[in-house]
């Protein structure tokens, strides 16, 4: 393993010592290897979003810290700062944060803030364009006339020329067709692959992050509730019902066979749903 990031006693509470006093963190400890395609699931409320915002230096722990290759990223004014340039973060619905006249100068504008020079910007907004799926042609027209996807692809260009090591997604396909949801998750993954980038997915899609990620963390009451691949994950299909979380659906249609007495394994893949029934039907006859 190759750690990238760092979580360690992680604390977080809002408006402290006043009667809106609230932990939305409380000692939560995990490590992102370098490379590794990871997913965040939680009900609303459960700190997700706080974590994020911390991983990258938006956010000040109360108390735990987030390292950066082994360095506390509030441990000197510059390492905090690189981090916001090395973990980069994708809100929800990023294309609202677009302002620039054109698509270039938008994908363009972290880049420039990171004092490159004008060649290197250059070759990493064509390149992040690329990864998106951004043409030529579009680099030069305003973003307010591209379509909903098209300037969700812009945003997280934007991000991705900074070439993040670790990439935060809040719900990048949030509010998106099936076919530009399923657009930007390849986007995302061509990234990861061609850069050894770590991504952090946060989604409320479990088919996604079932057949995507590596592994999942699942928030829980502002603690980390679980840790493990999706399979581990989803194993504990039943703790995930009682937290208020939707595990996949052809989880939920095994879970059911199993209630039924049928032998089935607990499965959370579609493919993985298939193999088990071609199993089941050579041993039994039926299916």
């Amino acid at each position: 393993m190759n750690p990238i990031l760092q979580v360690e006693d992680l604390t977080y509470v809002y408006s402290i010592g006043t009667p809106f006093e609230h932990r939305a963190l409380d000692k939560v400890n995990f490590t992102l290897n370098r490379g590794e395609f990871v997913g965040i699931i939680g009900h609303t409320g459960s700190g997700k979003s706080t974590l994020m915002q911390q991983l990258n230096g938006l956010l000040k722990p109360t108390s735990g810290r987030v390292l950066l290759e082994g360095q506390d990223i509030w441990s000197d004014k510059k390492l905090t700062r690189q981090a916001r340039f090395r973990v980069g973060l994708v809100f929800q619905y990023p294309e609202y944060q677009l302002f620039e006249e054109t698509v270039y100068k938008d994908i363009a504008f972290g880049p420039t803030n990171m004092g490159l020079s004008g060649e290197e910007i250059d070759r990493r907004v064509r390149e992040a364009a690329g990864f998106v799926g951004i043409t030529e042609s579009q680099l030069k027209v305003s973003p307010f006339d591209l379509s909903g996807g098209q300037k969700r692809r812009v945003a997280i260009a934007g991000v991705i020329a900074m070439e993040p090591e670790v990439l935060i997604l809040d719900e990048p396909t949030a509010g998106l067709d099936p076919v530009g949801r399923e657009g930007i998750l390849q986007n995302i993954e061509s990234y990861r692959r061609a850069k050894n980038a770590t991504i952090l997915m946060v989604s409320h899609s479990m088919e996604d992050v079932a057949r995507l990620t590596d592994r999942l963390l699942v928030m829980n009451g502002s603690k980390l509730a679980m840790d493990g691949t999706p399979s581990q994950v989803f194993d504990r299909a039943e703790e995930l019902v009682t937290m208020g979380l939707n595990i996949p659906q052809v989880t939920q249609v095994f879970l059911r066979l199993r209630q039924l007495g049928v032998e089935v394994p607990n499965v959370y893949t579609l493919e993985g749903a298939v193999e088990a029934l071609c199993r089941l039907k050579e041993g039994k006859g039926h299916a």
